[in-house]
């Protein structure tokens, strides 16, 4: 048995859900969809599919009151991160003249802008240490003379401190050196991940220490184990693997945290778009990963501690051509899915469809 959940992507205003037998080796599926559009923008929609056979029910469904003003995104959309603990969201945007950070609730009201000058092409963003002092650290892939580096905001949007040398693109690990980095990931111990290379000179996974003492690194661009082409996206999770969107090489590679070794590779799940952004689910049980170029987000189940395997998809979120979803992140709270979409110029958020195991 399937189920097949249809939603209007921007301006939805019902959402239905068939379940419908296998009749052989073929099956019908019937959508009923009723909604009203703003004329201002083109119809879009969101299609979830899920294997009944396999998990029982569709994980994710969008939520079509988030937020509440859209017409608040003026700009290219790159990067989300969300605060847990404050209920807060922060979406990353370029573009001439706009806000480079918006900043809503969980809920979808808005809260503020930062029309901040430090910051000229935002890509990854990353909410550290939610619980007790929030920061928001945003990779800047700017060519200007406040380019190339890492930045880390309070939660007002006053810059801190930056790691790299701004405006200069480099390799050197002492002084620290960017060039385009796409993501860094700041662990509960202070430690930080960082994937340096949306297309620069640089293909390098790099471990800083909370003092921002280089710890390991892997910089080789090629094929290979521990190779890279474009390292895309970075998360960690709770067996002390770090797992890397290696997108130009269209897989996944792990590594032991601590050491730094190569510990397998997932590559099977991406023959037919690359993986552009790496999340681990709160309860543990699946990554989620999104595909820019064929309009997805799947769902992968996340191996047993010491084992890797092989990656299988377990369900997909088909978005309509030139949605273009670039990064994404989770409430570890509600378990809700925020996308960034580059085409479509805004955030979406999906929440788990109904009860699903570990999100409360």
């Amino acid at each position: 048995m399937y189920i097949v959940c249809v939603a209007p992507w921007m301006s939805m205003k019902s959402y239905m859900c068939t379940i419908l037998p296998v009749m052989g080796s073929f099956f019908l599926l019937m959508i009923v969809l009723y909604s009203v559009f703003n004329p201002q923008q083109a119809a879009f929609k969101a299609v979830i599919i899920q294997d009944h056979q396999l998990l029982g029910r569709p994980l994710y469904k969008l939520d079509p009151n988030w937020p509440r003003n859209p017409e608040l995104f003026s700009g290219a959309v790159f990067g989300v991160a969300v605060n847990t603990y404050a209920g807060v969201v922060y979406v990353a945007q370029r573009g001439d003249s706009v806000p480079k950070v918006l900043v809503f609730t969980t809920e979808g009201d808005f809260l503020m802008s930062w029309n901040t000058t430090t910051l000229e092409m935002p890509h990854g963003i990353f909410l550290a240490d939610a619980m007790s002092n929030p920061t928001v650290w945003i990779t800047d892939v700017g060519n200007g003379p406040n380019g190339h580096c890492i930045k880390q905001y309070s939660p007002s949007g006053n810059l801190l401190q930056v790691l790299g040398t701004p405006g200069e693109a480099g390799s050197g690990l002492n002084p620290l050196q960017f060039d385009q980095p796409a993501e860094i990931v700041v662990h509960d111990s202070g430690e930080m991940y960082i994937v340096d290379g949306d297309g620069g000179m640089n293909n390098r996974l790099i471990k800083l220490s909370k003092e921002q003492e280089v710890i390991w690194v892997h910089g080789e661009k090629g094929h290979g184990l521990a190779q890279f082409d474009i390292p895309h996206s970075v998360t960690i999770d709770s067996a002390q693997r770090v797992w890397v969107a290696d997108r130009g090489n269209k897989r996944i590679q792990v590594f032991n945290s601590l050491t730094g070794d190569w510990l397998g590779s997932w590559g099977s799940c991406f023959t037919e778009d690359a993986p552009y952004s790496v999340r681990l689910t709160p309860d543990n049980k699946y990554f989620v990963v999104v595909h820019l170029n064929t309009n997805q987000i799947s769902l992968l189940n996340a191996p047993l501690v010491g084992l890797i395997g092989q990656c299988k998809v377990v369900s997909v979120i088909q978005l309509p051509d030139e949605v273009k979803p670039h990064l994404v992140d989770l409430d570890l709270k509600s378990g809700a899915l925020y996308v960034a979409e580059i085409g479509a110029q805004q955030a979406q958020k999906f929440t788990p469809f109904g009860l699903v195991d570990g999100f409360v």
